[in-house]
């Protein structure tokens, strides 16, 4: 995973990762998501994102979504709770396309009045469309509660009332606090001389403005368990189950990342899924997460199964949250779990894109990316004792919160 960094006078930075191939991927990402919305606005990081490519100083909407499609390219972006992130694939000639587009976008946007109605009109829909998938909808409210009342609980794509209420004047503020400079970088994997391409970088990027903004983040509020059961008009029940977790700066964090894998990761053969959906046939989908932000992170599981079958899935999940916490795996059992959990990491830098989007955001997050070899050192170095720790911290069913979609009539 050998790259190399060049960062410019105002803080845009530039992370090049060499590959031969006839195809480069590329992606700025902005340290900027749905969390620093202020309050009231929420759904501003969204909808900025999906005005970027309205109308710019130089192009229209025409224009934007040609400019790299006429030459076979593929253009696309996406909003977290922290990033905002565009990404491009072209034929390596055109890496010139992708870096004049993105420059246009995020810093000569002009935010039209017409098209921001049009596409509020459009994010309702995807609201909407959203909430008719409870198995979608449970995770981000599960997110409210357990951070409640703080930005991190919001919904990414805000709501109805949230997003009629933008204006112009919103969009411009949040880019000016939010956009800085120094928290902002461009990732291109492709087959290019670094000289050469530090020099077109520079010459397209060189002349943005040095902004570090005027964020502050809110810290976090007191976490409580929490019990909570709402009735929805669908035929399935729908669960997660979580509790706060580690954040993308603690050390614990790979060792978690392999606990979840165990437990219900990527995989057919995670512990949730043999037990439930293999041996009792209760789930159709049951699945663990684990999401880290820069100063929190959550663990969560979600299942959906018929009304009848509920408790059963709730009472074999808590069983194998108890194994964890009080039986150590052994060395034969941690073993291959690592070996699988490295295999899986190794395949997944198959998908260039995502890799190269991965490498990016840790650039941003932590000044460098970690090489393979670097991460399957960390994964290769968890002891079983830290992970029965972790189960016990984690999984504690005191501090477990849950929240389940029932069938019945919503209040």
């Amino acid at each position: 995973m050998e790259y190399q960094v060049f960062t410019l006078p105002n803080g845009i930075r530039l992370l090049y990762k060499p590959v031969i191939s006839s195809v480069t991927h590329s992606c700025i990402i902005i340290n900027a998501g749905s969390r620093d919305e202020a309050k009231g606005k929420d759904g501003l990081a969204h909808f900025i994102e999906h005005l970027l490519f309205k109308k710019t100083e130089k192009r229209n909407t025409r224009q934007i979504l040609n400019y790299l499609e006429s030459v076979g390219g593929d253009l696309n972006a996406y909003t977290t709770k922290e990033y905002t992130c565009i990404h491009a694939s072209i034929l390596n000639p055109y890496l010139n396309r992708a870096f004049d587009l993105f420059e246009d976008l995020v810093f000569h946007s002009t935010f039209p009045e017409d098209e921001m109605e049009k596409e509020k009109g459009v994010i309702l829909d995807e609201i909407a469309s959203y909430q008719d998938q409870p198995e979608e909808a449970i995770q981000d409210d599960f997110e409210d509660l357990i951070y409640s009342g703080h930005e991190l609980g919001r919904n990414i794509l805000g709501t109805t009332e949230t997003v009629q209420s933008l204006q112009k004047q919103d969009l411009l503020d949040f880019l000016a606090n939010n956009y800085n400079t120094e928290e902002i970088a461009i990732g291109v994997m492709g087959n290019y001389n670094f000289k050469k391409l530090c020099n077109t970088f520079e010459l397209v990027f060189g002349q943005v403005k040095h902004n570090t903004g005027n964020r502050k983040r809110n810290p976090l509020p007191i976490y409580s368990p929490v019990l909570k059961k709402e009735a929805k008009p669908i035929n399935q029940s729908h669960y997660v189950i979580g509790n706060l977790a580690y954040s993308i700066h603690d050390g614990k964090r790979t060792g978690l990342s392999l606990l979840n894998n165990i437990l219900g990761g990527n995989s057919m053969s995670s512990r949730l899924n043999l037990e439930i959906r293999e041996k009792y046939g209760i789930a159709y989908t049951i699945e663990s997460n684990y999401l880290a932000f820069t100063d929190t992170g959550f663990f969560s599981i979600y299942f959906g199964t018929d009304p009848e079958k509920a408790n059963k899935a709730v009472a074999l999940v808590n069983k194998e949250l108890k194994k964890l916490r009080e039986v150590k795996l052994s060395e034969s059992t941690l073993a291959k779990a690592k070996k699988k959990f490295t295999g899986q990491i190794a395949l997944a830098e198959e998908n260039r894109l995502n890799l190269l989007i991965t490498m990016t955001k840790c650039l941003i997050d932590y000044g460098k990316a970690d090489t393979l070899e670097e991460v399957f050192e960390k994964v290769n170095a968890v002891t079983a004792s830290q992970l029965q720790d972790m189960s016990n911290e984690v999984f504690d069913p005191q501090k477990l919160t849950t929240l389940a979609f029932e069938p019945g009539e919503e209040d």
